[in-house]
C-alpha cells in the first residue's frame, strides 16, 4: 500500500464508520418492513414502504440489500441483516 493511501484510508475511516452506520439503520428498517409484512414484501413493496415514511431510497439499493436482483432473496435470515455482496466469477472466452 502506497503512503498517499494509506493517509487516505486513516483519512477516510469517519466518512466509511457513518456510511456503515446509515447502512445498517437502513437495512434493520427493511427487515422490520418484510417481518410487518409476514415476509411477503419483497424490493419493490419495501422501496415504497420506505419513501412512504419519508426515507430517499432507490430500488436497487433495496435489492443489493434483499439479495441478488433475480434470485429475490429474503432480506432477514435469523434476524441477521442484508447478506454480504459476492464477486462473480466471469468466465472469459479467447
Amino acid at each position: 500500500m502506497s503512503r498517499s493511501g494509506f493517509f487516505y484510508w486513516r483519512r477516510t475511516a469517519a466518512a466509511r464508520a457513518a456510511r456503515q452506520a446509515v447502512e445498517a439503520e437502513l437495512a434493520a428498517r427493511m427487515c422490520k418492513v418484510r417481518q410487518d409484512s409476514d415476509g411477503t414484501c419483497k424490493a419493490l413493496r419495501i422501496t415504497a414502504e420506505l419513501r412512504d415514511e419519508g426515507e430517499r431510497v432507490n430500488r436497487r439499493r433495496v435489492e443489493r440489500s434483499c439479495g441478488a436482483p433475480e434470485s429475490r432473496e429474503s432480506l432477514c435470515v435469523a434476524g441477521t441483516g442484508p447478506p454480504p455482496r459476492t464477486r462473480q466469477r466471469r468466465r472469459h472466452r479467447a
